[in-house]
């Protein structure tokens, strides 16, 4: 592994790879490891002849997350994760159960339970890939260490005067056509209060997979990477229609930032634009079969429908007259 020490005012660092020993000087101690991982990403410590955690996350990095859907948001996590990790440094062989626990237990105290389960899922992942294709370890340190207890699931509807005063603000003006990305915005919220459709789903959409003479639309690039056609109601058709070539122009990121700030100018509280998927569900729910709902917004299992179904007792004691 990478030995480092400080001269003076400069920090030296010396990698040993295949019997031969490299050393540079930097001005900072990260300078230094930045430049060891480099020199060791693809090689082996001729000192203990495993490589480090450090050089497993690059890898994984530059090889594997590539590869996924989600992409950006894991690089952005294996990112954080090379900053905080106590053992980063260690020999993947010689990480042991305790010191991932002493991270989790850490890392608990910063953030929620639910990004340290995702962290940790990443992680075994990472081991997982070392053992089985890299051959970097024999066994995964994750097996022996419990995940958090997972958080209770988001209980958030949108009410109907949230909705106006949202409107307002992104400056939505019924039956015209959206001239701005603020406006656009107000579309895309729109239709996925009719539809349950997510944002990446909305924005997949090009206008050759959208109907409004049939009623649906085509979804190809879905989460859990199923293709499924999504029936829309008369006010998503109309919203559709409104749109120029039937898409929504605008970015994810655009989307997202136009939408928070928005909701932070009008003071609403704790609402994001996936709470948008709860209320559809919920409304939806009021009129199709569950197995309908279930193939309509791509849920497997129609029991996960359950997390976004949030009626109020008054709304179910309506039907029972």
């Amino acid at each position: 592994m990478a030995a480092y020490r400080k001269r003076g005012k400069k920090w030296r660092v010396e990698v040993c790879i295949d019997g031969a020993r490299r050393s540079a000087t930097f001005d900072t101690k990260t300078a230094c490891r930045d430049w060891a991982v480099e020199q060791e990403l693809n090689g082996v410590d001729a000192g203990t002849g495993a490589h480090s955690m450090l050089a497993a996350l690059k890898r994984y990095a530059k090889e594997v997350s590539p590869t996924k859907k989600g992409a950006r948001w894991e690089a952005i996590r294996l990112h954080k994760l090379e900053k905080e990790i106590q053992f980063i440094a260690l020999p993947m062989n010689k990480i042991e159960t305790s010191d991932i626990a002493k991270w989790r237990d850490a890392a608990l105290r910063k953030v929620a339970s639910g990004t340290v389960k995702r962290e940790m899922n990443l992680l075994r992942s990472v081991f997982e890939i070392a053992r089985k294709e890299w051959g970097w370890l024999e066994v995964n340190p994750m097996k022996g260490v419990a995940a958090p207890t997972t958080p209770k699931h988001r209980f958030r509807r949108v009410l109907p005067d949230e909705i106006e005063t949202m409107l307002k603000q992104l400056g939505y003006v019924e039956g015209q056509p959206p001239e701005n990305k603020k406006q656009v915005t107000a579309y895309a919220w729109l239709i996925a209060i009719e539809t349950a459709m997510r944002a990446g789903e909305l924005l997949s959409l090009d206008s050759d997979k959208v109907f409004p003479e049939k009623r649906f639309v085509s979804l190809i690039d879905t989460k859990n990477s199923d293709r499924r056609d999504v029936p829309l109601t008369s006010r998503a058709v109309e919203l559709f229609q409104r749109l120029p070539d039937h898409r929504l122009d605008i970015s994810s990121g655009v989307l997202s930032s136009t939408f928070r700030k928005a909701r932070i100018e009008t003071g609403i509280k704790d609402m994001t634009f996936h709470d948008s998927r709860h209320e559809a569900l919920t409304r939806l729910a009021q009129k199709l079969h569950v197995l309908d709902l279930a193939r309509m917004v791509g849920h497997r299992d129609p029991k996960s429908l359950m997390i976004y179904y949030n009626p109020s007792a008054e709304e179910i004691a309506a039907k029972l007259d």
